[in-house]
């Protein structure tokens, strides 16, 4: 019993580090966008495919929800505690240890620039297709969720394949 309560601490301690260093890092970028790109505008990484351009967006993805900033930080700290919460309670491995590693991280980057300013930085470009601005916290909550649609996924054929099986042992024992 001890032994798994080192376990879960360290596994606490180190989520919390993680979050930690990607909350700063994306505090970083957007720290040098505003310093370096905001007096530029724009510049190329990759011509054609990936550029920075400084925008400030005071709404959510796609710029839903625009001049709603208490409403957002509501709802997004909401989340973020919900997501923590489900953390400690179910001790996640996994795709879904990462699904809330990313989410808190990315969700507390922007919410940090939605409490302090109002507005969050965005900073990266796609050049190549007609897609919005975005930054590294919105990096991380899109890599959860497609984690967590991988998760659902592979659960759901998981759990199939087992009933499959399942039924399978009962016609053969049914048979013998």
């Amino acid at each position: 019993m001890l032994k798994q309560e080192k376990r879960s601490s360290l596994v606490l301690v180190l989520s919390v580090f993680l979050v930690a260093v990607l909350v700063a890092a994306d505090q970083l970028l957007k720290w040098c966008a505003t310093v370096w790109l905001a007096p530029v505008g724009q510049a190329d990484l990759l011509p054609g495919i990936l550029g920075l351009r400084y925008v400030l967006n005071d709404g959510a993805a796609f710029s839903s929800f625009s001049g709603s900033r208490w409403l957002l930080v509501i709802v997004t700290t909401a989340a973020l505690i919900a997501v923590a919460v489900w953390m400690i309670v179910k001790r996640s491995s996994g795709l879904l240890y990462w699904f809330g590693i990313l989410v808190l991280a990315g969700g507390i980057g922007n919410l940090i620039d939605r409490v302090r300013t109002g507005v969050v930085v965005d900073y990266l470009e796609f050049r190549f297709i007609q897609f919005p601005v975005f930054n590294l916290a919105d990096i991380l909550v899109c890599t959860a969720m497609g984690l967590l649609i991988l998760y659902t996924i592979l659960d759901t054929l998981n759990e199939r394949r087992s009933n499959a099986a399942q039924k399978d042992a009962a016609n053969t024992d049914g048979e013998a």
